[in-house]
């Protein structure tokens, strides 16, 4: 979404072809001049699909067509084949360790002369080169975010809102609630962290299959008054700035958008030590890098967030450095001119 903003903005026509499950998003990529197709797709290899597709790339006859992620891409490069096609950017993002061989040989049969891989991580880089992807032919852009938005409420009236006490210590997990996102570590780090800090409060953002198992763990380690789970939220940017640290305790197949828009916003982040996040954290300068699944990094998690309850100085500090972080390396205006950059080079 991001980056279809900022090509508008830099007067590209923009069209989104949507295999399936776009529709949440479909307002929004109208409501920035961006038409929208929904190609419905019903299985993993669907045939119509590919005629409808070859059909809207004939009528929209666009320069440049960017695959967003693996199976996108295979419709893409099998549809460039039957006509005089535009460029092809391919998009991968991140890793998944369950691809099957025969998606790899196939993409490699599939991927065409001067096509260009683009990719947002060393870690992904590394890891296509290691599948048979031609190293040359891929360009690293970095993710980016835009500026942070203040919150349109002040601290207290956003602690009224969810009826937390008036000097509440807040600690954000942001995040699909799956198994890999390790938020059962976060619960337990929670109450060790009680003893030091009553006051403190977690709030957990975020849906998905394993929440109900997460709330009954919370009952048991803990209880429902000190971890708070507020489900999926559109207005993640109204609470982001009041949070006194971010918690990311994730396995991390791919970027954590999270991390990036918390740092933006100045709040310390205290994250799992994963490559990806090694990209964005800066050890003791940024925020605090915990190794995963360990009794060892609960401590660490818990008495690295005491200091930055305890000690405000040290909270600026991180804080601060985090939105500078940010703003020289990880900004939506440089992460979009480097993809126009990649579209000239294809």
């Amino acid at each position: 979404m991001i980056v279809a903003q900022g090509l508008v903005t830099d007067g590209f026509g923009v069209h989104v072809a949507a295999l399936g499950g776009c529709a949440a998003l479909a307002g929004e990529f109208r409501a920035a001049n961006v038409s929208v197709t929904h190609l419905d797709r019903r299985w993993l290899q669907d045939p119509v699909l590919c005629v409808r597709l070859k059909r809207l790339v004939a009528r929209l006859r666009p320069d440049v067509i960017h695959c967003w992620g693996d199976l996108s891409a295979m419709y893409g490069r099998f549809v460039s084949r039957f006509r005089r096609a535009p460029r092809i950017v391919v998009g991968q993002y991140d890793i998944d360790p369950w691809k099957a061989n025969w998606r790899w040989t196939l993409e490699r049969r599939l991927a065409r002369q001067g096509e260009r891989l683009v990719v947002d991580s060393r870690v992904v880089r590394d890891w296509c080169v290691e599948h048979g992807m031609d190293a040359d032919a891929i360009t690293i852009i970095r993710p980016g975010v835009p500026p942070a938005p203040k919150s349109d409420m002040s601290r207290d009236e956003l602690l009224r809102e969810l009826r937390l006490p008036a000097k509440a210590k807040l600690i954000g997990v942001i995040g699909r609630l799956v198994p890999e996102k390790r938020v059962k570590d976060l619960i337990w780090a929670a109450d060790l962290l009680r003893v030091l800090h009553d006051n403190l409060r977690l709030l957990v953002i975020g849906d998905g299959p394993l929440r109900s198992q997460l709330e009954q763990y919370a009952r048991l380690a803990s209880d429902l008054d000190h971890i708070q789970f507020l489900g999926e939220r559109a207005d993640v940017w109204r609470i982001m700035p009041h949070l006194d640290v971010l918690w990311n305790a994730s396995e991390n197949r791919r970027h954590s958008i999270a991390v990036l828009e918390a740092m933006a916003a100045g709040v310390p982040v205290i994250a799992s030590d994963t490559p990806f996040n090694r990209e964005f954290v800066v050890e003791n300068e940024t925020g605090y890098m915990i190794r995963l699944n360990t009794r060892a990094g609960r401590a660490e998690r818990a008495r690295h967030t005491d200091h930055i309850l305890t000690d405000r100085e040290i909270a600026s500090r991180i804080g601060a450095a985090s939105h500078q972080r940010i703003a020289k390396h990880f900004s939506a205006q440089r992460m979009v001119q480097d993809y126009v950059a990649a579209y000239a080079d294809a």
